[in-house]
């Protein structure tokens, strides 16, 4: 399925957050989600399903100043 991850097409089996974060190999710690605009709980990452279009931003936090 085609979806938009943090602004540039992706090509994914995955069918739900978490499997994208594994898919993608993002490490599951220090990392929020937001699909379509609208945070996703870490503990709704396995329930929350993905569908062809959404856009998904990973952030990551970043130490600096």
């Amino acid at each position: 399925m085609r979806v938009i991850v943090n602004g540039e097409g992706a090509d994914v089996r995955s069918t739900n957050v978490a499997a994208l974060l594994s898919e993608m190999d993002f490490p599951f710690t220090h990392v929020a989600i937001a699909v379509n605009q609208r945070v996703v709980p870490r503990g709704r990452w396995a329930d929350t399903a993905l569908a062809s279009c959404d856009r998904i931003e990973i952030i990551t936090p970043r130490q600096g100043g």
